[in-house]
């Protein structure tokens, strides 16, 4: 009911939205000499916010159709190379010939794969990611689909899906890639990894990078780390569950919606959503476009969110938030126990941000307490000063800072990885 509530909430204000559009439009007309008043001003910026707070944010585009390499363009496809009604693989694929004459040479880069969040945005959000591997590797990305648009008879979507998903793209790229997992799915991550190497598959990865990870929320406890074992299970069942209206295509299916995954996101920091919402409207009256466009292309990427499947979303809360199976030693995949410590000739990396308020720190460390047979000459641990959760895998520091450090793990213990095989 909330969700058909939801939808005719958004349907109803499409006349109001419409009308906004065009008082902006009208007062932003050159013909119109209201628009540069100080009134007129105000009206069309309160006009843009009442838009931009009031509409469906669709998933965005990738944005990524170039890279610089050496001082020299090189064109950037993004292409789906493997696909799943749930999930599809793309590989940012550089234009052969403009890599060849920026490099002087056809050196293979080598190759990351970036496991995306499932946790209600985009994988978009790793954009910014995606843009600083993109000079120097073949980068492939998750993009989870956002289960609202998956039919019914597609049938389910649990954490043990996830992780067999993660472990077929990895198969699919061989083992000289990279894993970086971003959040959420570290442990399914690291489960699928796990089997592999307990399976002696020639097919598991030179590395292994967790970011910001709950591996063990125990740990360090977040506020909501705290919420997901205060509420019983229930709860989460019975208020946070609700079934897709029609049309969309995943029609009639149970999920936990984006739109309250979102709400959770935004009163965590309210006060600073409001803020930036009135900075955006001052800075729209005094006509700073680029202040005003920095905030609309944050929030472009923030407001939009995904729909989770529902029994992803509640096996997640219990495995991982509430009975904390992996690092528990009890976390099984289709009834077979997951035991990280066969792990011993992969390289791991766990990066954590100081400041980071969803993932505290310790909890992505954990992952190499659980990998207790790899060898110290495999292992790296980085916690990255001054950032919050988003800095650990966006933003100038991890540009400057970060993304050099793994970059410079995956090709020196990677390679060390490989070798002792």
């Amino acid at each position: 009911m909330l969700y058909s509530i939801y939808e005719f909430n958004r349907i109803a204000m499409t006349p109001w939205r419409a009308a906004a559009n065009a008082t902006r439009s009208s007062l932003r007309a050159p013909w119109n000499p209201m628009g540069d008043t100080v009134a007129g001003r105000t009206m069309a910026a309160a006009a843009e916010l009442f838009e931009s707070v009031t509409r469906r944010y669709g998933k965005p585009d990738w944005m990524l159709d170039k890279t610089e390499i050496n001082g020299k363009c090189v064109g950037v496809t993004d292409t789906v190379v493997w696909s799943k009604p749930w999930c599809n693989l793309v590989h940012f694929e550089r234009d052969h010939d403009a890599l060849v004459a920026a490099r002087k040479s056809k050196t293979a880069d080598p190759k990351v794969l970036f496991v995306a969040p499932m946790s209600g945005h985009y994988a978009t959000l790793l954009r910014g990611t995606v843009e600083a591997f993109l000079p120097d590797h073949e980068v492939y990305i998750t993009d989870w689909v956002d289960a609202s648009m998956v039919p019914i008879h597609e049938g389910r979507f649990d954490l043990d899906d996830y992780a067999a998903y993660v472990r077929e793209m990895i198969t699919l790229l061989g083992p000289e890639v990279h894993v970086v997992a971003v959040c959420q799915p570290g442990p399914p991550t690291l489960g699928a990894i796990a089997l592999m190497a307990e399976d002696k598959d020639p097919a598991r990865p030179a590395s292994m990078t967790f970011m910001g990870s709950p591996i063990d929320t125990r740990l360090s406890p977040t506020v909501p780390n705290k919420l997901a074992e205060e509420k019983p299970f229930d709860w989460f069942a019975n208020n946070l569950i609700h079934t897709v209206p029609a049309p969309h295509p995943g029609a009639f299916r149970r999920v936990y919606p984006g739109f309250l995954q979102l709400a959770g996101f935004m009163n965590m920091n309210l006060d600073r959503h409001v803020d930036a919402h009135w900075n955006f409207f001052t800075h729209l009256v005094e006509g700073d476009g680029d202040s005003a466009e920095k905030h609309r292309t944050f929030y472009d990427e923030y407001l939009a969110v995904m729909d989770l499947s529902e029994e992803f979303y509640l096996q997640t809360i219990t495995d991982v938030f509430q009975e904390h199976k992996l690092a528990m030693g009890t976390q099984e995949h289709h009834g077979r126990r997951v035991d990280p410590a066969a792990i011993e000739d992969i390289a791991l990396l766990t990066v954590e941000g100081e400041n980071d308020d969803i993932s505290g720190i310790g909890q992505t460390q954990a992952a190499h307490t659980l990998c207790a047979n790899l060898p110290e000459s495999l292992r790296q641990d980085w916690v990255q000063p001054e950032v919050g959760h988003y800095g650990v895998f966006n933003g100038r520091r991890f540009n400057e800072h970060i993304a050099p450090k793994m970059k410079a793990f995956m090709r020196e213990k990677g390679r060390d990885a490989l070798q002792a095989r």
